[in-house]
This record gives C-alpha cells, structure tokens and sequence, in this order.
C-alpha cells in the first residue's frame, strides 16, 4: 500500500466516475474508457496533461498544497475525501504514533465503558479491532465470542474482518450491503491516514484473497468517516432492532474510538435493550 500507487489508483478510480457534462464539458469523441480524460481533468485543475499523467502513474510524490487543492476541485470531492487525498500526496505532514508496538486498550476508557451498563460500548483501534467491549457491547455484535477474546492481541477480533468473513456476523445485519460499505469507506480513510501499516495492509490483503465482496467495494476507492448513523440488526436473542451509533474518536495520538448503540426511547428497540441488560445469555431463547 504504497502512497504514490494508491494516490494515482485514487485518481484514476474518482475520474472514471465524473461525466464531462458533470464538470461543465463539452462531450466529444468517441470515449474508449468512462469518465474524464486525463487532459481533461488537468485543463480543470490548471496543471499540464504531462504532470497530471505522472501523478497517476505514482511517478511524482511532490505536489505542491495548491495541485492537491485543484485536483481536488476538479473532481469534485468531499471535505472527507479531500483530505483523503492530501494524506495521500503528502504523507510527510501526518504524524504518526509507533505501529509496531502492540495496541492496548487505556485503563480510563475501560473503567468508562464498564460503567455504562445499560448502553453497549465497543472500544476500537485504529484497524477496527475490538480492544474492549462491555458485556452489552459484546452481547449486541459478538455473543458468539469469548468475551475475554480482546484481551490478547492473537484472539482479537476485528469488526471489518467479522463482518465479511464470519457468517454469524453477517445474519446480524438486516441491511449488510450498506454496513459493508460504510466499513469499506471507513477503512480506505484509516489506510490513507496509516500508508506503511503492515497490519493494516495485511488486514487488507486477507480481505481481498477471501471475499470478493470486499475487493470489489475496496477497488471503488469509497472513503467516508462514519462517526454516526443507524444500523439495523436482526439478533439472535431479540430479533430486529434498530440502533443510532456514534464513534467518539479519544483525544491523543492512539487512533482509538468508542463505538456506542443507542435506541429512542419506547420503540421496539429500546425494549430490546433492556432485554439483553436484563435476561442472562444462557436463559435467553433465539429468534428465529
């Protein structure tokens, strides 16, 4: 996952998806290939073919803040994907924590998730691997696992590599091609902000050899920071539950989240909720 090869994979995916009527062209000529012509692209971003061209061909890793900038005028990108592409072209501005010693989860989000008995609570590292969770949270999105599971790095579960890979996983989600994109987006940001994670590229590479689902939504470049939204599950124990969930990113240079559920009070979910909160697992009856 080097830079210059994913920035011009980057730019070659994002301007095969703009038509020239969706930038304010003329379309003329026959087109051999989708999207915007090289030339093209360059004209809008005022930068020449020739240097635009050594972009995507990963020849050039030296583009000044205001190329970064036009090129990404031009193909009309996100806030989220714009500085996707910044961290692409200019890694040597991001700062970046170790990446080869082992992630741990810190005493004082764990005391906090383990006091919110009522709300699940996954604590994520950077790569989507589940450092701690509490009994709702592992209840909710794992119950088929050992909960002491994230506490040795070899047992670890990762959420991405679940929610492809392991079939009880999948059934979880009621609507699972838009969860799976949403992880897809997510993890395309955190590789763009981590090139030279070999965790991170090895995660990538099992995913792709193993599901084809994956390399198909990873090769569409999607990128999205996923901080909040719904989510709907049909569990084993509750059955369909609806769930809003925000990601609270914590405040140092670990690249750790807090992933929490949350349901409106009195609807269906709410209810189902308490159920888990209240009915021991081994009590409970599956829904079919």
């Amino acid at each position: 996952m080097s830079n210059p090869s994913e920035l011009g994979e980057f730019l070659r995916v994002r301007r095969a998806a703009l038509q020239p009527e969706d930038v304010g062209l003329l379309n003329y000529g026959i087109r051999r290939v989708p999207g915007l012509r090289r030339e093209e692209l360059a004209m809008l971003a005022g930068v020449s073919s020739a240097y635009y061209t050594r972009l995507e061909q990963g020849l050039s890793n030296n583009a000044s803040e205001a190329v970064i900038d036009a090129i990404a005028r031009a193909l009309n990108l996100t806030t989220v994907e714009r500085a996707h592409l910044f961290n692409l072209a200019r890694p040597g501005t991001i700062t970046r924590r170790t990446l080869n010693r082992a992630d741990k989860v810190r005493p004082g989000t764990l005391r906090l998730i383990e006091s919110m008995a009522g709300t699940p609570a996954v604590v994520l590292g950077r790569r989507s691997e589940v450092l701690a969770w509490n009994r709702m949270g592992h209840r909710l999105v794992a119950g088929h696992l050992d909960f002491a599971a994230p506490r040795k790095p070899s047992t670890r579960p990762n959420l991405t590599r679940l929610l492809f890979l392991d079939h009880h996983t999948r059934e979880l989600y009621s609507r699972w091609q838009e969860e799976a994109a949403r992880a897809v987006s997510s993890l395309r940001l955190v590789a763009g902000r981590s090139t030279g994670d070999p965790e991170l590229a090895a995660l990538v590479g099992e995913l792709t050899l193993n599901s084809h689902e994956f390399a198909a939504l990873w090769a569409r470049h999607p990128v999205d920071n996923c901080m909040s939204g719904v989510k709907y599950m049909h569990h084993p124990e509750v059955g369909d539950i609806e769930l809003h969930f925000e990601v609270l990113a914590l405040p140092d240079d670990s690249g750790h989240r807090v992933l929490m559920y949350a349901a409106d009070p009195g609807t269906p979910a709410a209810e189902a909720l308490q159920l888990l909160i209240s009915c021991d697992a081994g009590h409970m009856v599956p829904v079919t």
